[in-house]
This record gives structure tokens, C-alpha cells and sequence, in this order.
């Protein structure tokens, strides 16, 4: 038997209304040289500050204003020098702007700057002696491509 040939062309599929979107970037956390910081099951707070040069006496302001808030009055001197220098120091990068974090566990506090200034040098370690100086438990630093982060944790 004969192959049967239509005597009308195959139907074709309309044209897409809109033009393709090329692929979307790749947005997994490989690669990256740390992992965002996350604060669960306990109080805590944040401000976003310009870097500015007041920025360590505000933030030392909304820092003791919150931990008075929470019933810590005993350690605001430490608490104070702690906030004023991680805020100076992360302002001293020249970013933008610089955000403070606090968060309390079992009467400690955690105080964290972040400078927000991408593509700094290799950590500087010199000012962990002055954060021991002040009061703190337990301090540290690194740096990542998103700028960098100074902590310390103070006894309450």
C-alpha cells in the first residue's frame, strides 16, 4: 500500500508572545567565604547606621537603651567601650554604611559590627587586644566579600 501525503501542510505551533528570558544567575551559597549570620531563639536587635564618625555614639546609645530594655544595667560601662570601639573600627573601612547587631543568652551579650565595604584586604587581628581590653568573654573577626564583621560577647 502507498504512503499517504496530505494535500494541506502540517499545522505549526503559534510563535511565543514573549521572547525567552535568559537563564537566571546562579544564586547558591557555594563559593562563598561565609555564611549569613543567623540569630534564633533569643532576643535581639538591629540598627542600620550611616558610616559616619557619630555612628559609634549612636550605636553605643541604641545598644545600652535596648540591654536596659532587657534588665542588664550592671555592665554599661564594658558594653559601651565594646559597641564604640566595633562601630569605629567597621566605620574606619570606608564603607557606606555600617549595621550593628545584639543578641542575649544566658546573661552574655553579643555585640556585632559589620562594615558592608566589599573587597577588603585580609582580616586585621590587631584590634581583638583592645575588644580582651574592654571586657569582652570572647571576640572575633573575618572578612568576606561583603565586607567585615568584628563581634564580641560580653558577660552580664
Amino acid at each position: 500500500m502507498a504512503e499517504h501525503t496530505p494535500d494541506y501542510p502540517p499545522r505549526t505551533p503559534p510563535p511565543p508572545k514573549r521572547p525567552l528570558s535568559p537563564p537566571r544567575p546562579e544564586t547558591s551559597l557555594q563559593g562563598t567565604a561565609r555564611a549569613r549570620m543567623q540569630v534564633r531563639n533569643r532576643r535581639s536587635a538591629n540598627w542600620s547606621l550611616e558610616a559616619a564618625p557619630w555612628s559609634a555614639k549612636k550605636a553605643t546609645g541604641h545598644v545600652l537603651d535596648r540591654l536596659h530594655e532587657w534588665g542588664y544595667r550592671e555592665a554599661d560601662q564594658a558594653a559601651a567601650a565594646l559597641t564604640e570601639l566595633l562601630v569605629r573600627t567597621a566605620v574606619a573601612d570606608g564603607g557606606r554604611r555600617v549595621s550593628v547587631h545584639l543578641a542575649d543568652q544566658d546573661r552574655q551579650a553579643l555585640i556585632v559590627a559589620l562594615s558592608h565595604r566589599p573587597g577588603l584586604a585580609i582580616t586585621d587581628d590587631a584590634v581583638l587586644a583592645e575588644l580582651n581590653a574592654c571586657g569582652a568573654v570572647a571576640c572575633g573577626t573575618d572578612t568576606a566579600d561583603d565586607g567585615r564583621r568584628l563581634w564580641a560577647i560580653l558577660a552580664l
